[in-house]
C-alpha cells in the first residue's frame, strides 16, 4: 500500500526474480481507505504500508488491516526518519517496519525473515524502542485523556469534535495545548509517549 508508483512497480519487476518466483506483488493500491478491504480480497501472505500516505494514512491502514485480515503479516514502511510513526505503527498490530531508504535488493532479506515469522526493525529503531521514556509529570483530566485516546487511536479531527461535543478548531486548540503539556511535537510522539508511559492505561 504505497503512494508512489515507482517504488511499486520496481518491487514488482524485483520481487519475482530475486526469489524464484516465491513472491510477487498481487495487488496495490495509493489509497489507505480501501487498504483493508483490497488486503482482505487478495489475501496476501504479507502487506506492506507505507505510513506516509494521504489520510486517513498508514498507520490507520494498519490497523485495519490486523481488524479484517489479522493473518497477513504487516509490515510498515516509511522514506523518513522519525521514530514515533514507527512506533505507533507496531502498537498497531505490524510485525516489522523498514526504510524506503534502502535499495529495493536490501529489502529482500527482511521481508522474507518477515514470511518466515521474524519480526524485523533497523538497529535505529529497536535502540529507540529500548530507551527508557520517563512518564511526563503532568495529571491529565478526563477530557485530556479522552482526547489522547482518540489521538493514538489515530482519530481524525471531526470526529473527535463529534465525541467530545466541541467544534473542530476547539480540538484543534485542545490538541496543541495537549502537545505542549506532553512535550512532544505532533500526534504521533504524544501516542508514542501515552503507550510507553502508561497515560492511558488509567
Amino acid at each position: 500500500m504505497d503512494d508512489h508508483p515507482l517504488f511499486v512497480r520496481g518491487l514488482e519487476l524485483l520481487l519475482p526474480i530475486t526469489t524464484d518466483g516465491r513472491a510477487e506483488v498481487v495487488a496495490s493500491t495509493g489509497d489507505a481507505a480501501t487498504a483493508a478491504a483490497l488486503t482482505s480480497r487478495c489475501r496476501p501472505d504479507l502487506a506492506l504500508v507505507d505510513l506516509h500516505m494521504p489520510a486517513p494514512g498508514g498507520i490507520r491502514a494498519v490497523a485495519a488491516i490486523r481488524r479484517t485480515t489479522p493473518r497477513v503479516r504487516v509490515v510498515a514502511m516509511s522514506g523518513a526518519v522519525d521514530p514515533a510513526p514507527a512506533l505507533a505503527a507496531l502498537r498497531a498490530g505490524a510485525e516489522g517496519f523498514l526504510p524506503k531508504t534502502s535499495e529495493p535488493e536490501e529489502l529482500l532479506p527482511p521481508l522474507l525473515a518477515i514470511l518466515d515469522g521474524w519480526a524485523v526493525l533497523p538497529a535505529e529503531l529497536l535502540r529507540a524502542m529500548l530507551r527508557p521514556m520517563h512518564s511526563p509529570s503532568v495529571d491529565l483530566d478526563g477530557e485530556e485523556r479522552r482526547l489522547l485516546r482518540a489521538i493514538a487511536a489515530g482519530r481524525k479531527t471531526v470526529d473527535i469534535a463529534e465525541e467530545l461535543h466541541v467544534s473542530e478548531r476547539t480540538v484543534k486548540r485542545m490538541t496543541a495545548a495537549l502537545l505542549r503539556r506532553l512535550r512532544v511535537s505532533n500526534r504521533s510522539e504524544a501516542a508514542a509517549v501515552a503507550g510507553h508511559s502508561g497515560l492511558l492505561d488509567h
